[in-house]
């Protein structure tokens, strides 16, 4: 083993790829953490923190004690580079949280109104004037995994309405599907979110 770590290979190529993957491990559990501290999960947080900042006392240590391998540099910054997108790619799976969707439609919006009830979904509907004339608001707070289903649901009954999507901190009451269940990825079973309506 110690004939390994003082080879020419293991410095050359061992050791950068090493750099590279413990930079996107740290980087992704460092965009999981943000996601969990903007979502209040206190004590997940911490956790992702801890081995996050130790993962990159390894990475940083590396390319600190080989300051002139320009290899460590290019293994650091790329390995950055990468754990943004797969940071990124996991939050997307993730799915956590809470969305307002409000569309903005000229016609009268019945059909999509019934529509997103009978899915479940609860709207509230508001007469207003527009730019170009009377038009109706409809707010849905929704969970975010059910974004794409909304979506389409809007653009099946109005390809032309206007639609923007918030974030939203924290809902009280509400009312979404029954019977479904989300995940956080593949995460073990503890991290499970279940859903609940009314």
């Amino acid at each position: 083993m110690e004939n390994i770590i003082n080879s020419g290979t293991f410095s050359l190529i061992i050791l950068p790829i090493l750099i590279f993957l413990a930079r996107i491990v740290d980087v992704t559990f460092g965009t999981i953490r943000i996601i969990f501290v903007s979502r209040g999960m206190k004590w997940l947080a911490p956790i992702f923190g801890f081995f996050e900042i130790m993962i990159w006392l390894f990475a940083i240590g590396q390319v600190f004690n080989n300051l002139t391998n320009i290899t460590y540099y290019v293994a650091y910054a790329g390995g950055f580079a990468c754990g943004n997108f797969v940071g990124i790619w996991i939050e997307e799976k993730m799915a956590i949280g809470t969305l307002v969707v409000r569309i903005i439609t000229r016609k009268d919006g019945i059909q999509l109104i019934e529509f997103l009830k009978s899915e479940g979904f609860g709207v509230t509907i508001i007469d207003a004037e527009g730019a170009t004339g009377k038009v109706k608001i409809i707010y849905t707070i929704i969970k975010r995994r059910d974004l794409q289903q909304v979506v389409n649901i809007i653009k099946r009954f109005n390809t032309r309405a206007f639609y923007s999507i918030e974030e939203v901190r924290s809902a009280s009451e509400g009312i979404f599907p029954h019977g479904k269940q989300g995940y956080i990825s593949n995460f073990p079973g503890f991290f499970r979110l279940t859903r609940s309506g009314k």
